[in-house]
């Protein structure tokens, strides 16, 4: 039975933790009061996804289409995939106009993709925290007997369904939010949300949050839970150099080989404030007999779609390539979403015991984009 010590860590020049990490410490205890560290080491990565060179010769293939473009000595069409999370409507009203903004330029751009994060129907959202607005004149329910399942038909399948009548070939992935009202699990990791009377069209895949799935030959890792925010909030550092704020916390989940690896979580006092009346955040609420369900699996993702509070970007960290689309709605104004270009995968690599890794973040473009 193992025994819990102080470090001591005066021997070390910097550092940066954070509560329930795991890490590799070299020193010695020669008290047994104390370990003395001499030197933190880096924790071993998951590989990196690969395929055979097979695989990806007909994944290739299938980007060219038609028998005659097959034919054709032209380099296949990219995959063009967009990104986005809630809040998808502003404080003051339920209009959901940033959500169809983005269906638009789904449209537009002929996307083969649109991954969206929760919250879609936001318990944190003032009008639906006091149920002080109405459905649509069109909605005929009675406002008494109305679910939020209603509401979310209503509201925002609506713009799903026009874009998937659009663009038939395009496929929507949505993760839910712990801030979902319409979840049935409210607490991080979470189940799929329950497609029946929502009014999605075919289209429309319900995934779980967090998710691990493949679109083509990549490997993309979502989870809607703001886990950057808070490691933020309850990082411990000591002269550490420095360096880059958000490729460091997304290191974090790649060596954690996990997508929410802080414990316990950040108080909700110390998260961004709310707009409903008592501003308090929900926080995490995590689940404990199900945490394991948050790991990453066998390899690291090629791509991994975290949302955060924090400013938007697009960072490779660890041969992962990392992107926070921010918000679609900010709380008064306009908020932004990723737009990802990701070419064609070559047959032809440095293969590794017969495989040859992806290497998405050398064949992807991603964009910020304000709505």
């Amino acid at each position: 039975m193992g025994f819990r010590v102080p470090l001591n860590t005066d021997g070390v020049r910097g550092w940066t933790v954070f509560p329930g990490q795991i890490v590799a410490l070299r020193g010695s205890n020669a008290t047994g009061s104390e370990f003395v560290v001499r030197e933190v080491l880096e924790m071993p990565l998951l590989p990196s996804a690969a395929s055979t060179p097979a695989a990806l010769a007909a994944h290739r293939e299938r980007l060219r289409g038609s028998r005659d473009a097959m034919d054709s000595d032209a380099e296949p069409a990219p995959l063009n995939m967009l990104f986005a999370a809630g809040p998808y409507t502003a404080d003051d009203n339920l209009d959901y106009e940033p959500l169809h903004a983005l269906c638009s330029q789904a449209a537009d751009s002929y996307a083969d993709a649109l991954v969206l994060a929760g919250p879609f129907i936001d318990m944190d959202h003032p009008l639906i925290a006091t149920g002080d607005f109405d459905l649509p004149d069109d909605a005929a329910h009675d406002p008494d007997t109305a679910t939020m399942a209603t509401v979310f038909k209503h509201l925002f399948a609506p713009a799903l369904s026009r874009l998937a009548a659009a663009c038939p070939h395009l496929t929507v992935i949505l993760a839910p939010s712990v801030r979902d009202v319409l979840a049935k699990h409210v607490s991080w990791p979470q189940d799929t949300l329950a497609r029946k009377e929502l009014g999605l069209p075919k289209a429309v895949r319900l995934v779980s949050n967090p998710m691990t799935l493949s679109v083509n030959e990549m490997v993309l890792g979502v989870s809607s839970q703001d886990v950057l925010c808070e490691l933020r909030a309850e990082e411990l550092a000591r002269a550490a150099a420095p360096g880059d704020l958000m490729g460091r916390l997304c290191r974090y989940l790649v060596e954690q080989r996990h997508y929410f690896p802080l414990f316990p979580p950040a108080d909700r006092a110390r998260l961004p404030q709310t707009g409903t009346a008592a501003g308090v955040a929900t926080g995490a609420a995590l689940d404990l007999s199900y945490l394991k369900l948050g790991e990453m699996v066998n390899v690291r993702p090629d791509v991994m779609l975290i949302p955060s509070t924090l400013p938007p970007f697009a960072k490779v960290v660890d041969s992962v390539l990392a992107i926070n689309p921010g918000y679609l709605s900010k709380r008064k104004g306009a908020g932004t979403y990723a737009r990802m270009t990701l070419h064609a995968p070559r047959a032809d690599g440095e293969e590794v015991d017969g495989m040859i890794s992806h290497r998405v973040f050398d064949r992807a473009r991603v964009e910020i984009v304000r709505i």
